[in-house]
């Protein structure tokens, strides 16, 4: 009697177990696409961004359908309420001048739904946008700022609705900066990264998106519309080019023989045989390039970032392997904040092969060459050890 009460009861459980179990996969939320989220009108509808250090801003969660998914949020401008159709990165990388920017993608990053929208880097967009003169400078302008939102799962961003506020900007000249609004494209695929075919926006360096890198001229200069990517390839490699992460809509790949652009249904780009390639894109003519690379290379096992913030430590403050094909050549870190500071880039915790330059947050790195200055502020670094080429790429803690 006794084994046969004990019996019912392990029935019982068991039945309870698999209820609670069935209630579980019930309750569980699944991915839902939002058709927006609200970003709150500012505080503020008229600034002087002469004075003023930024405008704060907040914005809701996207509801997910209840799943707890992490966002990425940038804040886009324009002087008009429903045109956005052409970035300034777009017009500054058409060198026929043909391109007229009608918005701009500010370049901090923010992880909660609050952010203040730096002062400066509006007016500078602003005069991206309308290519002011000197003495030609509106008293007051009407801004239109919208946020978009973007999350591993999905493969478009999301945006909110738009607000607007009047500014006072002023005349800034943009002739000498180098621009930080430079277009990268980034390779996803098989062997690319540590994670094959991922294009979620989190992926770029920690998984499958690996970025590209500017193309400078003799004088260090960015040449505008040019990026380019060094790296080992097997002859078995299928991979593609993507401009957006989180994104598929704009992409390379082959068609009928050849490069197409934009094409969803296209092939995969791969190598005739393995080896070194050099990829080159003009993002202004829209011709792509992949040829063998025929530079010397080397092989390290470690990249360090020495500085006078960390005593010029070769061992130190170590960058990680992005972890491509069989040979890996490409390093980041994100989320590293500075003060203003100088370093360079150091294999395997020595200095027999660094690489500095005078360009920031782009730029070239050659062997002995000079100290990077780095700016204050939080980036994700980006790093190829073929090219010596790096990219600072700003991002909030807000």
């Amino acid at each position: 009697m006794k084994k046969i009460f004990l019996s019912s009861l392990m029935l019982l459980c068991m039945a309870l177990v698999f209820t609670a179990c069935e209630d579980d996969r019930d309750s569980n939320p699944t991915l839902v696409k939002p058709t927006g989220f609200k970003l709150n009108n500012p505080v503020n509808t008229l600034v002087d961004l002469a004075v003023s250090e930024g405008i704060p801003l907040a914005w809701s969660q996207p509801d997910f359908g209840g799943w707890p998914a992490a966002c990425e949020y940038q804040l886009e401008v324009s002087p008009y309420a429903d045109k956005w159709e052409r970035t300034t990165d777009d017009a500054a990388a058409d060198t026929t001048g043909a391109t007229i920017a009608d918005y701009a993608v500010l370049k901090a990053v923010y992880a909660a739904c609050n952010g203040v929208m730096d002062a400066e880097d509006l007016n500078k967009a602003l005069n991206r946008i309308f290519m002011w003169e000197e003495g030609n400078v509106p008293e007051k302008q009407t801004v239109y700022v919208r946020c978009r939102a973007i999350t591993a799962g999905l493969d478009e961003p999301i945006y909110s609705n738009v607000v607007s506020l009047d500014v006072n900007p002023y005349y800034v000249d943009l002739s000498s900066e180098v621009s930080t609004e430079v277009e990268i494209w980034y390779l996803v695929g098989a062997g690319i990264g540590s994670a094959d075919w991922n294009n979620d926006a989190a992926a770029v360096g920690s998984g499958g998106l690996v970025p590209m890198y500017p193309v400078f001229d003799t004088d260090g200069s960015v040449i505008p519309g040019e990026i380019q990517y060094v790296g080992y390839f097997t002859a078995d490699m299928q991979f593609k080019l993507i401009k957006n992460p989180g994104s598929w809509d704009d992409q390379w790949g082959m068609g009928d023989g050849a490069y197409v652009k934009n094409d969803g249904g296209s092939g995969n780009l791969t190598v005739p045989g393995e080896g070194y390639y050099m990829i080159h894109l003009n993002t202004a003519t829209d011709v792509l390039t992949i040829e063998p690379y025929e530079g010397a290379v080397g092989v390290y096992t470690m990249i360090g970032m020495p500085g006078d913030y960390q005593g010029w430590d070769t061992g130190a403050n170590l960058m990680n392997g992005m972890s491509t094909s069989v040979e890996n050549h490409d390093w980041y870190l994100k989320g590293v904040t500075y003060e203003a500071t100088a370093l360079k880039f150091a294999a395997d915790n020595a200095w027999d092969v660094n690489w500095g330059a005078e360009g920031f947050p782009y730029g070239q790195g050659v062997q002995n060459g000079a100290n990077i200055p780095i700016a204050a502020g939080t980036y994700d670094v980006y790093f190829n050890d073929i090219l010596g080429t790096y990219n600072f790429v700003p991002v909030s803690v807000e």
